[in-house]
């Protein structure tokens, strides 16, 4: 994150290849054999360096073995110019060996897990020679601790992400596989064994195992195979110029190759970082202003055996440590000379001892460590141990050196352990662990020669950067002549950590400390030991103690006297203000602390001058006294913006605090205690005065059921004398049936016995004539079957003998296949027919497609006929009207003229003016014939589309009886069935919804508006005229109806009185039921509303008369308890109970449903208690929902009280029915979060009317509550009162009923009529709300029905695909027995031919025995 960061800060401005997102700009790249930026080459360098340098351990999953510095360089403009990495002390003990749970280096892992099959072939991953291991555990060097696997990334992940980070460094592909192959090489050489064989001079030596092991490595690494068995097995020493090579032992030779492998490991680390440098390095120091370093060391270690490795990384820590210490210590001494404080006796912590413990000269550890390494042989682990000892515990029986840093107890000097104690703890370091060797870290002899001679140029390359690591190049040594001597492992430690410590003062530091909450990387787990081993181990408890010897505690002025002026509840406003508002804080500040030291000084005083004592004081008197508030005023610095505070002042100004506040909180909470008590007081008080008035009452109703209680004993009396009478009658009468029934059967009995006994003597008879008869019948048959078994042996004996016999069996085995061939070709022949019917149904389909584009089109012609006859019928109707004029005219002109005299000349011109205008009359009339013509052309297109339709309906009806054929004969498949069924729909909803005898309102008008054609001559215009217009009239009048026609009606309200109601059961019908005509229907769904109406009218009787119903109660609670999150309790289990409805007043809310225990038959016979509640009565406003079945609990699985176990099984067979279960969901109480009643009915009927009686019961609560649901508002002149549906009003009347016209109507009471309007809709509004949701609920059922019809159709679909494959089997079988027999027919033959050639055989030596003989 940091590094991203700080490399995205210095890409330049515009440069798109930077960014957060630089794998994609790494692939990008690489595709176009670009340059990468600076930047993502820094970032794709960490890969590279994880994969050679982490490792698992059990703590970490990408744990860092090594320490590193990246440092990255910026030029004058803030823009990255490159960086340069930096390692210290790589692990490479972890070669060789690490624990279980951990793993080696992460390339390991990587390479074994992610190579590819070429891969495996080039680096010699053998899978078949792993015994089924997987190769990472196969291997020596991964194995040992399991090989397990990461939990952030996979290996195979790990190996593509740093195969990709070398190519984007610029690393060609085949320096990438000589860098793989010297990993697979130093696998490959952990895997090399050793035998010990007995050497010239008889002592033991070692030879190779596997010399293909050591010839792979060999090949791997680059090196010559004869100088690697060499180094392996041999150890070459240099004394005086002359050479002594030393033959190795087992062992031995186990260490050389691991020694061997660690050097060749720690080469290549250190080759790889240099490519690393070279790839990010900058080019020219000059341009480099500023740099960032980030440094990633290891943290402080402290295991059960610590070594040479933990001494190091121990060391780092404290030279940080010391630095960190000086940081803090520089940070604080600003603090205090920019607040102006006195500073100079504060002393802080100095780890200087230690580190010269460790790394001075000439006594320091690694000193002497390096100087025991100089003795060569005969420096040992064990001499520089006891010289340790001798140094720093010179004095007998001394176990800790005279710094206090060193120490070693005589036991663990025995073993060889000392002590170190660092800053983070006390460390036992064990020198016998190969100090020497790893401070050493020489490179063998024949190590030497392995890489310097005969090997590849990568290994040379490697070989010489460890040696320019290794060698001391230091001045004085570059004085001294001959070859350059190498440095040990401390020496290049130290000088590397010298050089960090150095570059760190130069800089501004900043820490960042990480924290691991748990080892088992576990979200939301924090280990309190674990975190506080680390922040010991990591410097932060020392820098906190550092910080805490100056002045840790700091506050601004403001703040500290608002803090702590409480502290002074005696010092009055005048000496001291208690709000800093308008003054000077530190002013303030400075003499609060003043008059705080010298109220300290005083004694404790909480009493008046005049002895009294205030409750406050009282309470601070009697609580615990905090320590006095004196301190020295030096221990509290006043700087210029804050003060500065040790931690004694400021825990006893705390405690003071604390004490005060809790007197304060003392002092309200007793006030508000008294209020309680007074509250509660009064409570009690008013609630003993209830109690006493319940009692008096309670003593009056004691009095007047006693008075009862006598009356009901003498009624009890009287019955019981009855019951006595009546049972000794009714013994009477059972004695004399007892002894009538003792006779009658006695002589019965006899009767039976006697028809026993004979019937039981016939059937021995005939049962053992039976007998004798079946043993002959049987023997006889046996004695048959003997002789036709004899035969037929016989017979078989022959014909095994006889080839014609063998061939009519095998003409039996070919008529047994042409058999089975058969039913395969009638089987054929039956899918064959199912194709035929396919084909069929989809003929009849085509003949229905073209049906109906010929309905289409006949309707298109009817509308256009249609049109015709509306025009020709607006046309005729402008004819009479114009007729009519011109016959008024005429008539006017014949009436004028007949009162004018005339001359005769002048009659001969008024007959031709009447012949004119009836010409003109005639002229321009319309032909009858021509419109009888139309109306017949429209009746015939009616008839033609009506005809169609019933030819589709016809087409419709034969396929479904072809799929029902085809279902009947076994050849339909799973989707006719599925066909049919929606066939059968379509079909139903036709029927149901067929408007094809419905009048279409756009017919209606084309027929209103006909056109008929204009003739030039009629005879009769006139008659054609009226005869035309009434009968299209009439026609007219045929087809128009109303919307009402075709919908029900429906009343909603009441005009006028109510009627009576019918006493007589209207029979519903509805939409349910098969009706002739419309007209039906609508009377059916009349009376349907009619009885409706009715019962929900006398549904308010009937709850008020009481409905027997089986109750369950359960409350269910939220509070958190032992057993749960919450619990469930059943208050009432299966009580028999009546459901009442009480009214306690006019209003609805007032209504209450009561629960009443049916009691036995002398309970009712007495009448006793039956108007006292079993239960609580519930409230109709506290009612939430009412819903079928049982809501939010298994209906099976309610409670019984019954402890009888038939009663308790018979309640659990009632149980299992879900349609007698009602649920009633109730407002939350103080003891229950949420309240149910199951309520179980006798009958579903019962049930469904008492759903929608309660349903409705509810929605009239909701409306006469004043709540509208729907857009209607009510009238606000009038308010509608609150009164229960069954009631009425004295003085309500209606105002439509009054038939005069000049009686104006009431606004109040049109408002009032409205008011019930709405009051009816609001009610249908909920009561379809709830029809709305237990209609989804069955939507839902279906959609689960209809899965699993789904389910079931594929099952069928598989089984058929089973069944054809099957009789495909069955021909192949068929075909294999067929080939089987042939082949049988040959062996026989052959056969045959055998025994006739052994019979020649037989013969010719016989003719050759009997020719010998004579």
């Amino acid at each position: 994150i940091v590094m991203l960061y700080l490399t995205t800060l210095g890409t330049p401005e515009g440069d798109s290849s930077g960014g957060p997102n630089v794998e994609v700009g790494v692939e990008e790249v690489h595709e176009s054999n670009e340059k990468l930026s600076i930047m993502e080459r820094v970032l794709q360098s960490n890969p590279i360096l994880e994969a050679f340098g982490n490792a698992k351990t059990l703590r970490n999953d990408n744990s860092s073995r090594f320490g590193k510095f990246i440092e990255l360089g910026f030029n004058r403009a803030g823009i990255l110019q490159g960086a340069k990495v930096q390692t210290y002390l790589l692990e490479k003990v972890r070669i060789g060996f690490h624990a279980s749970g951990e793993r080696n280096y992460h390339i390991f892992y990587q390479l074994l897990r992610g190579a590819t099959e070429e891969q495996h072939v080039k680096y010699c991953f053998h899978d078949g020679l792993t015994g089924g291991l997987e190769l990472a555990n196969y291997f020596q060097l991964t194995g040992q601790g399991g090989a397990p696997t990461l939990r952030e990334f996979t290996d195979e992940e790990g190996l593509k992400y740093t195969l990709k980070s070398m190519r984007s460094m610029g690393w060609s592909d085949g320096k990438i596989d000589m860098v793989l192959s010297i990993v697979a090489g130093i696998l490959h050489l952990g895997q090399v064994k050793f035998e010990s064989k007995m050497g010239e001079g008889g002592q033991e030596i070692c030879q190779i195992a596997d010399e293909k092991t050591v010839a792979d490595a060999a090949k791997l690494l680059g090196v010559d195979v004869e100088k690697l068995t060499t180094a392996l097995t041999v150890r070459i020493m240099v004394t005086r110029g002359d050479e002594i090579r030393i033959d190795l032992a087992p062992d031995k030779a186990s260490d050389a190759r691991d020694a061997l492998a660690k050097t060749v490991y720690g080469a290549l680390f250190l080759w790889v970082v240099k490519e690393v440098n070279n790839c990010i390095m900058w080019e020219n120091d000059k341009d480099i202003r500023s740099s960032a370093g980030v440094l990633d060391i290891f943290g402080f270690e402290s295991f059960a055996v610590n070594s040479f490795e933990q001494l190091c990384i121990n060391f780092t820590n404290e030279a940080l440590q010391q630095q960190f210490n000086k940081f803090i210590f520089k940070l604080e001494q600003e603090e205090y000379e920019r607040e102006n404080i006195s500073w100079a006796f504060i002393s802080f912590p100095d780890n200087q001892d230690c580190l010269d413990t460790i790394q001075s000269r000439p006594k320091g550890i690694l000193t002497m460590l390096d100087d025991e390494c100089k003795l060569g042989q005969r420096g040992s682990d064990r001499n520089w141990a006891q010289r340790l000892n001798e140094t720093y515990l010179p004095e007998r029986n001394q176990e800790v050196s005279d710094n206090t840093r060193y120490s070693a107890t005589k036991m663990q000097q025995a073993k060889g352990i000392f002590c170190v104690r660092h800053f983070a703890g006390n460390v036992a370091y064990t020198a016998e662990t190969s100090f020497l060797e790893k401070n050493r870290d020489e490179i063998p002899l024949t190590a030497k020669a392995l890489f310097e001679e005969d090997s590849s140029d990568l290994i040379k390359e490697i070989y010489n950067v460890q040696v320019s690591a290794s060698e001391d190049t230091s001045a004085s040594s570059a004085k001294k002549s001959g070859p350059a001597k190498s440095k040990t492992v401390s020496q290049q430690f130290k000088a590397q950590l010298t050089s960090l410590i150095e570059m760190i003062e130069t800089t501004d530091p900043h820490y960042i400390r990480c924290l691991k909450p748990n080892d088992a990387a576990k979200p939301k787990l924090m280990t309190r030991k674990r975190l506080t081993e680390q922040l010991r181990y990591g410097g932060v408890l020392e820098a906190v103690r550092v910080a805490r010897m100056g002045y840790p505690v700091r506050m601004d002025h403001s703040g500290f006297f608002k803090r702590y002026r409480m502290l002074l509840p005696s010092v009055g406003e005048d000496r001291l203000p208690w709000s800093a508002e308008d003054q000077d804080p530190q002013q303030l500040s400075e003499k609060l602390l003043d008059i705080i030291l010298e109220e300290g000084a005083k004694p404790t005083k909480y009493e008046n001058d005049d002895g009294s004592i205030s409750r406050a004081n009282q309470i601070r008197k009697a609580q615990r006294q905090p320590e006095v508030m004196v301190f020295p005023k030096e221990d509290v610095q006043l700087g210029k913006s804050k003060i500065f505070m040790r931690k004694g002042p400021h825990d006893k100004l705390e405690s003071h605090r604390v004490f005060h506040q809790n007197a304060s909180v003392t002092l309200i909470q007793s006030w508000m205690r008294m209020m309680q008590q007074n509250r509660r007081f009064l409570i009690m008080e008013d609630a003993a005065l209830t109690i006493q008035r319940w009692y008096r009452g309670c003593l009056g109703r004691a009095r007047w059921w006693r008075l009862r209680e006598a009356q009901a004993g003498q009624l009890l009396t009287n019955n019981f004398r009855m019951q006595l009478i009546r049972r000794k009658f009714n013994k009477l009468r059972a004695g004399t049936v007892l002894l009538q029934a003792l006779y009658r059967g006695r002589t019965a009995r006899k009767v039976i016995a006697a028809t026993k006994i004979q019937s039981y003597y016939r059937m021995f008879t005939k049962s053992r004539a039976f007998r004798n008869l079946k043993s002959a019948i049987v023997s006889l048959q046996c004695s048959v079957r003997r002789g036709i078994a004899k035969k037929v042996f016989e017979q078989v004996k022959r014909e095994a003998k006889d080839m014609g016999k063998v061939k009519e069996h095998n003409e039996k085995l070919k008529a047994e296949m042409a058999s089975l061939k058969a039913m395969l070709q009638a089987q054929a022949a039956n899918d064959a027919g199912k194709e035929k019917y396919e084909k069929a149904i989809k003929e009849k389909q085509a003949e229905i497609d073209k049906l109906e584009s010929r309905i289409a089109q006949l309707e298109t012609a009817l509308a256009k006929e249609k049109e015709n006859v509306k025009k020709l019928e607006s046309h005729l109707a402008s004819q009479k009207e114009g007729n009519r004029k011109l016959t008024s005219d005429l008539q006017y002109q014949k009436e004028k003229v007949a009162q004018t005299p005339m001359r005769r000349k002048h009659s001969s011109d008024a007959a031709k003016a009447e012949q004119l205008a009836e010409a003109v009359v005639i002229g321009a009339t319309v032909s009858s014939e021509d419109l009888a013509q139309h109306h017949a052309e429209v009746a015939r297109l009616e008839e033609a589309l009506e005809e169609e339709r019933k030819m589709s309906r016809a087409m419709r009806i034969q396929i479904k009886n072809l799929k029902s054929s085809m279902a009947d004969k076994g050849v339909v498949d799973v989707t006719a069935s599925t066909d049919f069924i929606s066939d059968a729909v379509s079909e139903i909803s036709g029927s149901e919804m067929d408007t094809s005898d419905i009048p279409d309102p756009s017919d209606v008008e084309q027929v209103r508006n006909l056109q008929f054609k204009t003739p030039e001559k009629n005879a009769n215009a006139k008659d054609a005229i009226s005869t035309a217009i009434d009968q299209a009239q009439g026609d007219l009048r045929d087809l128009k109806s109303t919307v009402s026609d075709y919908f029900p009606m429906i009343k909603r309200g009441f005009l006028g009185d109510e009627p009576a109601e019918e006493e007589a059961e209207v029979v519903a019908v509805g939409w349910k039921h098969d009706v002739a005509s419309r007209r039906d229907r609508e009377q059916a769904l009349r009376d349907e509303v009619r009885v409706f109406e009715r019962k929900a009218k006398k549904f308010y009787s009937l709850l008020e008369e009481g409905v027997d119903v089986t109750l369950w109660q359960l409350n269910q609670s939220a509070e958190v308890t032992l057993d749960g999150p919450g619990s469930e309790e059943f208050v009432v289990k299966s009580s028999s109970m009546s459901l009442k409805l009480h009214r306690r007043g006019e209003l609805l809310v007032q209504t209450v449903l009561t629960f009443i225990s049916t009691g036995g038959y002398l309970s009712k016979a007495l009448g006793r208690r039956r108007d006292k509640a079993a239960h609580e009565p519930l409230p109709l406003n506290d009612i939430l929902e009412v819903k079928a079945g049982c809501e939010g609990y298994d209906h099976a699985q309610l409670p019984s009280s019954s402890s009888k176990k038939g009663k308790s099984s018979k309640m659990k067979t009632e149980n299992m029915q879900s349609g007698l279960f009602l649920t009633i969901k109730a407002t939350p109480t103080p003891m229950a979060s949420s309240r149910s009643y199951f309520l179980r009915f006798k009958s579903r009927s019962a049930r469904n009317d008492m759903l929608m009686g309660l349903r409705g019961i509810l929605a009239d609560l909701q409306v006469h509550e004043g709540i509208s649901i729907s857009q209607i508002q009510s009238p606000a002149a009038v308010q509608h009162a609150r009164r229960m549906p069954g009631s009425t009003h004295k003085n309500a009347q209606n105002p439509f009923l009054n038939q005069r016209p000049d009686v104006t109507v009431p606004l109040a009471d049109v408002h009032d009529l409205i008011n019930k309007e709405r009051e009816s809709y609001d009610r249908l509004l909920l009561t379809m709300l709830q029809g709305a949701a237990d209609l989804k609920e069955k939507e839902d059922e279906l959609l689960s029905f209809r899965d699993q019809l789904h389910r079931s159709m594929v099952e069928s679909a598989e089984k058929d695909r089973t069944q054809a494959n099957d009789s495909k089997l069955i021909m192949q079988l068929s075909k294999k027995l067929e080939t089987l027999l042939m082949e049988n027919e040959d062996l026989r033959d052959n056969n045959d031919r055998l025994n006739q050639r052994l019979v020649q055989v037989e013969c010719e030596k016989l003719e050759l025995m009997n020719g010998g003989k004579s």
